[in-house]
């Protein structure tokens, strides 16, 4: 007789199978699970909120892209020796990087200085985000697999060196949905002075449904083709209650049309959008003191002033509930003019950039943390890699260097005046708690809520994630 058939074996056997359904069911109900998937998406509804895996400590995401490369020996990652070792060779080489011949070594072209009640060395280049350092969580041994503007901003966006992947806002968008009803779950907001050098790649949905691609929209450059010309608003309302009725109509005979549902759900939101837009994209009705506070008002500098009001407009998106909000600063590379690429005159250049990035990201932090937003927003300082701690051969600038940088992350979910990891003694190199770029992904969804090894979609036959088959979350800058 089989001992499945002996009636204690299958009493015995019985009992334990219960117990497993039930666990597993437990399990299930709090997604612990591995392999959980997200809530399923109605098309009809794309943008609904949907639950994380677990428990989330921010809401919203704020990035801040950095486009060309911002040199961490010039900002965050303080150097001493390289003062001593100034206009000397590097030891070891290399003879020749990304664009040529190397040259000496080259000391900070600012002085650094302690800041706030963590020591935090950081540069005289950004003395407004310095006040700022013990609200911080500096990740100073970042590493890309590229050494290319374009493929290491796709790396950095998307997890991936090559086009077609979901960007980071896609992802978080996908699995989590939206906060509000009247504006898109991710908005992109483009440098006045232009788009970064990969584009809409920053911000693309790659495989995912098109629903989850960031809105580009800024301050000065609204969304296009919100308003219909030349029709009256009593018109263009009466002939969406008749398209609608008409999609109703149509989607009541064709039951399961998802395709129809999801642009049902498109026009809807931009119908709404008539009206929220228009309202959240007019920085001149900030009092003057907001204005002035951000640099907005700034006669002398008008792509600092230009780049300001896009940062109350992140302010305004965040305070609406958009779920993620990527805002660029430095446009495509051009001899480091309109971006942070410091290849020939790197003082000069940094001076420039600076004085448009500093005082309006401080102030958007400091607004966001008076108006109780910091509590529930992460925001995140990035760029693409980092630069060598030699000036280039018959040149004042920095070559590319992927295999040390800093980023950082402040807000919801982090710890506050941390630094973690390093690089070596001239900042060469990442030496210390080193990090690939898919560890900094990961931890941004952890704190939302999102295990990265979880969230995954199939795509020609491979499960693919934002961390590829990588990733560790950087515990010990959580809070």
């Amino acid at each position: 007789m089989h001992p499945f058939l002996d009636r204690r074996s299958f009493l015995n056997s019985a009992s334990t199978a219960l117990g497993s359904i039930a666990l597993t069911s437990l399990l299930s109900r709090d997604r612990l699970l591995a392999g959980d998937p997200i809530d399923p998406i109605d098309p009809a509804k794309p943008y609904a909120p949907r639950r994380a895996h677990f428990d989330a400590k921010a809401k919203n995401v704020l990035v801040i892209f950095c486009a060309g490369a911002v040199s961490q020996l010039e900002t965050w990652d303080y150097k001493p020796k390289l003062i001593e070792w100034d206009d000397r060779p590097l030891p070891g080489g290399p003879s020749v990087t990304f664009q040529g011949p190397a040259g000496n070594l080259a000391r900070p072209q600012y002085a650094f200085r302690q800041h706030g009640e963590s020591g935090k060395w950081v540069s005289d280049l950004v003395p407004h985000l310095a006040e700022l350092t013990d609200q911080i969580a500096f990740v100073h041994s970042l590493t890309s697999k590229s050494n290319t503007h374009g493929p290491a901003e796709n790396f950095l966006s998307t997890g991936f060196n090559l086009d077609g992947f979901p960007s980071l806002g896609a992802w978080v968008t996908y699995a989590l949905g939206s906060l509000c009803d009247n504006l898109p779950a991710y908005v992109a907001i483009p440098d006045p002075r232009g788009v970064p050098q990969n584009g809409s790649n920053n911000w693309g949905p790659g495989f995912l449904p098109a629903s989850f691609q960031g809105t580009t929209f800024s301050a000065s450059d609204p969304v296009r083709h919100l308003r219909a010309k030349r029709v009256s608003e009593t018109s263009d309302a009466a002939t969406r209650r008749l398209l609608d009725k008409m999609q109703q109509r149509h989607l009541q005979e064709h039951p399961g049309d998802a395709q129809l549902a999801a642009r049902i759900a498109s026009y809807e939101l931009a119908g709404r959008m008539q009206t929220s837009v228009p309202q959240i994209t007019d920085i001149d009705r900030e009092p003057a003191h907001v204005l002035r506070a951000y640099g907005a008002d700034d006669p002398a500098n008008k792509d600092k002033a230009a780049f300001a009001k896009n940062c109350i407009l992140a302010r305004r998106l965040i305070e609406s509930g958009v779920r993620f909000v990527q805002l660029f600063n430095g446009a495509y590379a051009s001899a480091g003019k309109l971006n942070w690429d410091g290849h020939n005159d790197l003082k000069n250049q940094y001076d420039i950039h600076a004085s448009i990035l500093d005082q309006p990201v401080a102030a958007l932090i400091k607004d966001l943390e008076a108006r109780g937003l910091l509590e529930e927003t992460l925001v995140v300082w990035c760029t693409e890699f980092g630069r060598m701690p030699f000036f280039q051969k018959g040149a004042k600038g920095r070559d590319h260097n992927p295999d040390g940088f800093t980023c950082w992350m402040s807000g919801a979910g982090v710890r506050r005046g941390v630094s973690h990891g390093m690089t070596d003694e001239l900042g060469v190199k990442a030496i210390e708690d080193i990090h690939p770029l898919y560890d900094f992904n990961a931890t941004i969804l952890h704190i939302l809520g999102l295990d990265h090894e979880r969230l995954s979609v199939e795509h020609n036959g491979i499960q693919r994630r934002l961390t590829n088959v990588e990733g560790k979350v950087i515990e010990s800058i959580l809070s």
